[in-house]
């Protein structure tokens, strides 16, 4: 057996940066610290934190006045910032800089008196963010069908905004009904959905026709995931989108002789490893790291944190002086 190990997989500079920053909270702050949501959408995250005394919260209410709370790499709306500011919680803003660029989107377009139609998926934390941002003139569509039925006050004054993970392919045909729909339709200069997103789904677009199955470490929440998964699928490859090495199944491999292991965005390297460990042990596999394209975006620590941390320096420094 053959492994392709896909690359790029996995974290992305967002997720890389809203780990850390809950990592350099908890050492900070010491336990518990508070995040609202998941920090990101995988399972094997979130347990971990979990176990060193980070309680995830889905209300502000939840968090104790006075405490630390940390907003999640999907963004939240005005009205969370309100209320954590309501309850005097330390508030830390972990959001993914290209969510913010589309939230910063929706709030200029909204000033303008754009009608902004949202691409998305309903009830991802992310988009629940975005439309807070102006919920009086965000509308939401998933399909090229939702457009259809779509009414707008002034069509000639109308804008679109997607969520950063979706499936290319799929945001490209709601799009096209957009413009077939208000041909002056206006967009960002630069498109919403991220590098990262595009470059995961890039490399099983390329890689899929060369395997016999198709491995996707993330978890069922996490949208990107699911896309990869999905575009393994119409591309004639069986796909599983799986948490890790315990939800593999052998007969998935009988006479299968390629296997293409990828990782949606939030999903850590040690369960891809681990999978493809499994593999190496099971069927003596041997692996092929296969380069698609090289990253190399790495998003700072959010500037609330660092202010935080150093102002408290110089008072540990004297301390020990």
């Amino acid at each position: 057996m053959k492994i392709l190990l896909a690359n790029p997989r996995g974290f992305c500079a967002g997720v890389n940066m809203a780990i850390e920053c809950l990592e350099r909270a908890l050492a900070f702050f010491g336990p518990p610290v508070y995040v609202y949501h998941e920090i990101v959408h995988n399972k094997y995250v979130v347990s971990r934190f979990s176990s060193q005394g980070v309680v995830f919260v889905d209300a502000i209410d939840d968090v104790p006045e006075g405490s630390t709370l940390l907003f999640s790499a999907h963004g939240v709306s005005p009205e969370v910032r309100a209320q954590a500011r309501a309850r005097k919680l330390t508030a830390i803003d972990a959001t993914c800089p290209l969510v913010i660029k589309v939230h910063l989107e929706a709030i200029k377009y909204a000033k303008a008196g754009y009608t902004i139609v949202l691409i998305g998926h309903e009830g991802h934390d992310e988009v629940v963010g975005t439309m807070g941002e102006a919920p009086e003139r965000i509308v939401l569509v998933e399909t090229a069908e939702d457009v259809e039925a779509l009414e707008v006050a002034d069509p000639a004054k109308v804008a679109y905004l997607t969520q950063t993970t979706l499936s290319i392919d799929d945001a490209n045909v709601v799009i096209a009904a957009l413009r077939k729909k208000f041909p002056d339709i206006d967009s960002p200069a630069k498109g919403d959905i991220c590098y990262a997103t595009q470059n995961r789904q890039g490399a099983v677009r390329e890689l899929a026709a060369r395997a016999d199955v198709v491995l996707v470490l993330g978890s069922q929440n996490s949208s990107n995931s699911r896309r990869l998964a999905e575009i393994a699928r119409s591309l004639k490859a069986p796909s599983h989108l799986i948490d890790g090495v315990a939800e593999i199944r052998p007969e998935w491999f009988d006479g299968v002789e390629t296997v293409l292991v990828t990782a949606g965005a939030s999903a850590p390297e040690d369960v891809v490893q681990e999978c493809v460990e499994y593999l190496q042990r099971t069927f003596g596999a041997k692996f092929e790291e296969a380069v698609v394209r090289e990253e190399d975006v790495h998003f700072p620590l959010p500037k609330s944190l660092r202010e935080l941390i150093d102002d408290a320096e110089p008072a540990q420094t004297a301390g020990r002086s």
